[in-house]
Order: C-alpha cells, then sequence, then structure tokens
C-alpha cells in the first residue's frame, strides 16, 4: 500500500492540489452542468477600432476584388505574350523570316552601346527604360509655357439691313450694291457675282482707282445669299437671267463686263453661255470649272485633285452624290455662330502668299463681315445648292462658247443653193474676249483647270502669275488691280463730262 500512494501523492503534487486527494473510491459525476462565465472590461478604444474594421470591410473587399482582376489580367498579358514568343518569334514564323535578318544586322552595329550600361543591367530592359526617358523629355521640351493662348472665339453677328433692292418678274427681290461712278458718267459697267460663302461685299477695290477708270462696279447677292430672295428652283440658266434683269432694272446701258473670282465664275460662265448678246468681255481671276468636267484629261483631272485636302474631296462628293447630307457639316462650320479662318471653314489648301495675306487684320475683319452677310439669313438650302451646281451637270459645255462657224443648211434645197451661191452662215458661241488671271501657286482652283480652259478655248486669253495664289493677286493690291483694268480697258480716261443742259436758259434770254 505504501508504495501505491507514492504515486498517488506524486501525482497530487502535479496538479498543484493538496487538498484533492484520490482514494480510490468511486466519485459520482452530477447530471447537472454549470457554465462558468466571467465578465471582462473592454477598453473604448479597442472598440472604436472594430468599428473602423467593420465599417472598412466592404472597402477592402471592393479593393480585393480589383487586385485579384488585375492579377488575372496580368496573368493573361502573360500568357498572351508567351504564345507571341512561341509563334511569332521562333525561327520558322514568317516576321522573324521577314525582320530576323535587317534586326540582327542594326544590332550588331549598335551593340557598342551596351558597353555604357552598368554590368549588371539587362540590356533590353535598359534600353526600354531609356527610350520612355527619352520621348518623356521630347514631349516636354516641344511643350513651350510661353506659348500664347490660342485666340478667343468670334460669334457670327448679324447686322441690320444695308442693301439696295429690286424686284423681280417672279416676285423675288435681289439685293445688289454700287461702287465708283454714277451711272450716267461711267465709261463702263462691271457686274460681278460673289463666289461660295460670301456677298455683294466680296469685292474690295479702291473707290479712287473706279473713279480714274470711270468704271460703275455692281456686285450682287445670290439667291437665298445675303439679303437676296431664295429661289426654289435655280440653275444656271435662272442665273443668267437674274443678272440680265439686274443689269435692266438699274440702267445698264448697252454691254456690260463681267469680273469674277473663284467659284463665282460658274455664273458668268452661265452668262457667257445664255446671254452673250450683253455682254462685253469678262475678267475672270482663278475661274473654276466642274471638278468633273469630262473635257479635262487624265492628267489635268490629277493635278487638280491632288492639289485638295482630303476633306475637300470628300465634300465634293457628296455634293455631286448626297448634296443633302451637306447640312451636317455646314450646321458645324460656317453655321455653327463662329467665326473660323477661311482655310479651316472651306477646307482649303493656300499657298506661301495666301497663307500670309490672311493672317493679316484687315483682310480677316473684311472676310468675317462677308460671311456674316452670307450666312444672314440663316438658311442652309442655298449653300447646298450652290455647292450642288458647282459639281452637277451646267446645261452646257464649255465648247460651247467657242467661236465658231455655223452655217444654214437643212435640207436639199438648201445644199443645192449653196452649190451656186455662198450659203448664209453665222458665227456662234461668245465673240467677246475672256482674260484670265492664274497664279501658279493656287491649290484651291489649281492651275490645271486653266490649261483646260486654254485647251477647249484657244481665244481666252491666260495671264500666267509665277508665286502668286487664289487670293494674293487681287485682294489689297492696288497694282495688280490696275493692271487688269488697263488690260481691259487701257488707257484710263476717267469718268464721262456731264452734259450741262443749256438749251432752256438760251430759250428764255431769247423771249426777253
Amino acid at each position: 500500500m505504501a508504495e501505491v500512494n507514492s504515486w498517488r501523492d506524486e501525482l497530487a503534487s502535479l496538479i498543484e492540489d493538496p487538498v484533492v486527494r484520490y482514494t480510490g473510491d468511486p466519485m459520482e459525476i452530477p447530471t447537472t452542468t454549470f457554465e462558468i462565465r466571467r465578465s471582462e472590461y473592454v477598453p473604448t478604444d479597442s472598440l472604436k477600432v472594430e468599428s473602423e474594421r467593420s465599417s472598412e470591410s466592404f472597402k477592402d473587399q471592393a479593393m480585393g476584388f480589383v487586385l485579384a482582376w488585375c492579377e488575372i489580367l496580368l496573368e493573361l498579358a502573360r500568357g498572351c505574350r508567351d504564345i507571341l514568343q512561341q509563334n511569332l518569334m521562333n525561327e520558322d514564323s514568317y516576321v522573324v523570316r521577314k525582320l530576323g535578318g535587317p534586326c540582327a544586322k542594326v544590332s550588331k552595329r549598335l551593340r557598342f552601346l551596351n558597353d555604357y550600361l552598368p554590368e549588371d543591367r539587362d540590356p533590353v530592359q535598359a534600353w526600354s527604360i531609356i527610350f520612355v526617358v527619352f520621348v518623356i523629355a521630347l514631349a516636354a521640351i516641344c511643350v513651350d509655357p510661353n506659348r500664347e493662348a490660342s485666340p478667343p472665339e468670334v460669334k457670327i453677328r448679324i447686322h441690320p439691313p444695308s442693301a439696295s433692292r429690286i424686284s423681280l418678274p417672279d416676285g423675288r427681290h435681289l439685293a445688289y450694291h454700287e461702287q465708283g461712278v454714277p451711272a450716267d458718267i461711267s465709261r463702263f459697267s462691271l457686274v460681278a457675282p460673289h463666289s461660295f460663302l460670301s456677298s455683294r461685299l466680296a469685292a474690295g477695290v479702291r473707290a479712287s482707282l473706279l473713279e480714274e477708270y470711270g468704271i460703275r462696279l455692281v456686285t450682287y447677292d445670290l439667291p437665298g445669299f445675303g439679303e437676296s430672295d431664295p429661289h426654289p428652283n435655280r440653275n444656271l440658266n435662272s442665273s443668267a437671267v437674274d443678272m440680265l434683269h439686274l443689269a435692266n432694272a438699274i440702267n445698264v446701258s448697252g454691254k456690260f463686263w463681267l469680273l469674277c473670282h473663284s467659284s463665282g465664275c460658274i455664273h458668268a460662265w452661265a452668262a457667257l453661255r445664255y446671254i452673250p448678246e450683253r455682254i462685253a468681255g469678262a475678267a475672270m481671276l482663278a475661274p473654276m470649272i466642274n471638278p468633273f468636267e469630262p473635257r479635262m484629261t487624265k492628267d489635268e483631272m490629277k493635278r487638280t485633285w491632288e492639289k485638295w485636302q482630303p476633306r475637300r474631296k470628300f465634300m465634293y462628293s457628296l455634293a455631286r452624290r448626297f448634296p443633302k447630307f451637306l447640312s451636317f457639316f455646314y450646321r458645324r462650320s460656317f453655321f455653327s455662330g463662329k467665326h473660323d479662318r477661311i482655310d479651316k471653314q472651306l477646307s482649303f489648301s493656300l499657298g506661301k502668299k495666301d497663307e500670309i495675306l490672311i493672317e493679316e487684320p484687315v483682310f480677316e475683319e473684311i472676310w468675317q463681315r462677308d460671311v456674316e452677310e452670307s450666312v444672314r439669313q440663316g438658311n442652309l438650302q442655298p449653300f447646298i445648292e450652290e455647292a450642288a451646281l458647282q459639281v452637277s451637270n451646267w446645261g452646257f459645255d464649255l465648247i460651247d462658247l467657242r467661236v465658231q462657224k455655223k452655217c444654214q443648211a437643212k435640207g436639199i434645197l438648201d445644199w443645192l443653193k449653196s452649190m451656186y451661191s455662198q450659203a448664209e452662215c453665222e458665227l456662234t458661241g461668245f465673240l467677246g474676249i475672256i482674260n484670265i488671271w492664274q497664279g501658279l501657286d493656287d491649290k484651291v482652283v489649281p492651275p490645271s483647270m486653266s490649261e483646260c480652259i486654254g485647251r477647249v478655248l484657244p481665244e481666252a486669253v491666260i495671264h500666267k502669275l509665277p508665286n502668286e495664289g487664289h487670293f494674293s493677286y487681287f485682294f489689297f493690291c492696288d497694282e495688280c488691280q490696275k493692271h487688269i483694268f488697263s488690260t481691259l480697258f487701257g488707257t484710263p480716261q476717267g469718268p464721262l463730262e456731264r452734259q450741262e443742259e443749256t438749251a432752256p436758259e438760251e430759250e428764255v434770254e431769247k423771249v426777253l
């Protein structure tokens, strides 16, 4: 028993409870169990931390979701890179066979640059970083902090009506503007139709120069432009008729001369075709013809279209096939209510002299005033019609203006008479003088168009102007305008003298 008690005593000492002794008697296990709970003191700081953790749990979950997707995309990119390397960068791939040799030669020649890199750096990674840094530095250098800010946007203003108007037989009104000497003392009368996106205010000729040559210059607004009423079914024939009615209404006696520039010359061509008996001659500055003119040779067509911007080519094609869609582009251009440079609004490519000219404040002021007058009615339809007229069938051919001898021999009887007597013949076409001034640096109406005119109309006199553009020769150039008037009218003689009415005074003296 002593040995048994000794190990039991040791067990009791291990559990550090000298009161409890195990005597070997069976112990009763109570059926009821008790759970001991102890209240613990929790500091307020730990409660705040727990509340913050619970409130940030959604944010942490979202961040973890984003990070997980980033890891997925990164692994996807690595997989795509491995696929490209296995399929495109092996020796049998098309890319390596075509570019491997040249790239190896370039790499071999530039390998000496690796000597400037640290020995522990991978050349591929190092040169990639250097290239990126170089691009960023170059971009930073190109940014000029002292660059002037872009000019403020200038809005289009509508001015009060100021034009004189006549009534046409169909009830429409045509607005016009007179410059130079009065009608009763003028030696020559000039009528000038304006070009696209322009008005009667376009012709800028010094008043003293007009008086020196005795010229009466009349400009007018095309239908739907400026203060002229729109024409619902206008064409080039009706344009010539409007010009004839204008000349009769403002007392232009006899024949008058035509002055036109750029696309405004399509109306001058129509006048030469439909009312040639009233036209003395024409002065055309960079005259436009149909860009799809069938009489242009392939070389002329190529040299014409290659001068234009892609947007302008697209606008011409659109005007020819789907003119109604032009309104979409016009509303975002000159009908947007804001001014812009002429080359941007009309998609022009300009020569050197033209670039310098349009930067002049005087040109910009006159151009903006002209645009404001042109779009004053806010009607897109006349502009769409004008663009369509430029590229559609004109209703006549340029060759119709060529001077030709036409004899009347309609039947066999007339043919028999012509054998024994001279047949009655007459000259057809335009019998007057056509002078054309063409800048050789003109990219709006290229010189190839004038070459086509000279080939179709050999009677036309073409004055080639080296280094001149589309606007530089006529606008704000008094010497150029004087040269044009001298070519047309010769030596300046001034206006006619007024005839004083002395007959009534002599009769009164006789009665007395």
